[in-house]
């Protein structure tokens, strides 16, 4: 009986823990497409090919920011599609940089070359990805404005019709 009680508490106690991290990252989300927006950090870093990236001069430009890793099915499925975002919109000032979490140095060049990547890549880690509020899992992709300000976040597998639309919006707003 004593057993019994103890369990059930250990297991109320579990649930009650499940919910608050629960809430608290649907709260962490709202606020990143919130009103009040955040900037994007400024950061230098090398991309694959050995190239300097400086967050900096992509200035009055939109920009997606993408968490991922190539072992991760459902991001190895979305890098298509940003690439041909990258190519429909990089005459109107869309950039993406892809931030590669993890990922073997080998398997990820071959990923690279495979598809064909058009922007950017840069291997990291998740002390990169806390400098823009941290990701909960991966594929994570930030939207950017041209003002420096994160717009959107998209946790999990995106929606591409709607990061579309989010991302033509955010073309239309005028360079400062």
């Amino acid at each position: 009986m004593r057993s019994s009680i103890i369990l059930l508490a250990l297991g109320a106690l579990a649930f009650g823990i499940y919910l608050g991290v629960h809430h608290a990252s649907r709260r962490h989300a709202d606020v990143m497409t919130s009103p009040a927006l955040a900037a994007a950090p400024e950061l230098s870093l090398t991309d694959l090919n050995g190239a300097a990236l400086h967050t900096a001069s992509y200035k009055d430009k939109v920009v997606l920011v993408n968490f991922w890793a190539a072992w991760c099915k459902p991001c190895a499925e979305e890098v298509p599609q940003f690439i041909a975002l990258q190519k429909k919109y990089q005459d109107q000032g869309l950039r993406v940089i892809g931030f590669s979490v993890e990922d073997d140095a080998a398997e990820l060049r071959d990923f690279y070359r495979k598809y064909q990547v058009n922007y950017p890549v840069v291997p990291s880690d998740l002390k990169i990805a806390d400098a823009f509020g941290g990701v909960l899992g991966l594929p994570t992709t930030f939207v950017i404005g041209r003002d420096g300000r994160i717009h959107g976040k998209h946790n999990g597998a995106t929606n591409f019709a709607s990061l579309e639309r989010e991302v033509v919006a955010l073309l239309r707003t005028p360079q400062s």
